[in-house]
């Protein structure tokens, strides 16, 4: 559990606007989302719906996930 939330927490990629996909049906899902969750908070990060992270007007997204400027 502890190499989920150093893995997550350290990611090189963890940033903002970073999304998180953790999996419901994995062993350690639920037991380390607490955790999880308090590790990001004291790095800074706030924890918002993917719904606020999306642009909905003027853009759409491209092949690589990425929204771009319509």
């Amino acid at each position: 559990m502890d190499d989920i939330i150093k893995r997550v927490t350290t990611h090189k990629h963890l940033g903002n606007g970073s999304i998180i996909l953790c999996h419901n049906g994995a062993k350690y899902t639920a037991e380390a989302l607490d955790s999880l969750i308090s590790g990001l908070q004291e790095k800074g990060y706030e924890l918002v719906p993917i719904s606020e992270l999306i642009m909905k007007e003027n853009y759409h997204m491209n092949v690589e996930g990425r929204q771009v400027l319509n």
